[in-house]
């Protein structure tokens, strides 16, 4: 392979897997009987504003704010998906292999979750009918876009490591 196709597929690669994830993800939508609607999308969207948190902490420096977001985040994102909470475990494994995970940035994405909690029980007092997603959030299609997100993610950072031009 020539330097000059490695540098095409570096750039391309990645554009057509997130392609492929959206073009996926909108003809599961078609074709399915589910009735997808903006809240199976946000989710993904938190996921992928917390993967490029994660990512910019660098090693040996200190998480505290990240961890506090990606709590806030995923906290947020488990509102709509209850089980998008499991995600925190792989960012907290990313961190502590990064070297900078401590007690502190674990307490803090704690409090990022609490204070989503927080908000969701005063919010649902005094509005019951606006923020009840129950029905909702028991569905296992919602993990359709977000899985879509973290697969597409994975494969681009795949490729991209492997075809950096040296």
């Amino acid at each position: 392979m020539t330097r000059q196709t490695q540098a095409r597929l570096y750039h391309l690669l990645p554009v057509a897997i997130w392609l492929l994830a959206i073009g996926g993800v909108m003809l599961w939508e078609l074709l399915s009987s589910y009735d997808f609607q903006w809240m199976t999308y946000l989710p993904a969207v938190m996921v992928l504003i917390v993967i490029a948190i994660t990512r910019h902490v660098r090693r040996h420096t200190s998480s505290v704010e990240a961890c506090f977001q990606v709590g806030l985040l995923l906290g947020i994102a488990s509102y709509c998906t209850p089980t998008m909470l499991f995600l925190i475990l792989p960012v907290w494994g990313y961190l502590y292999y990064q070297n900078t995970f401590d007690s502190r940035s674990f307490f803090a994405s704690l409090l990022g979750l609490a204070l989503v909690a927080v908000w969701a029980a005063v919010l649902s007092f005094f509005w019951p009918d606006t923020f009840c997603f129950a029905p909702f959030a028991a569905h296992p299609y919602n993990w359709i876009p977000a899985g879509a997100v973290i697969v597409a993610w994975l494969a681009s950072t795949i490729v991209r490591q492997t075809l950096r031009v040296r």
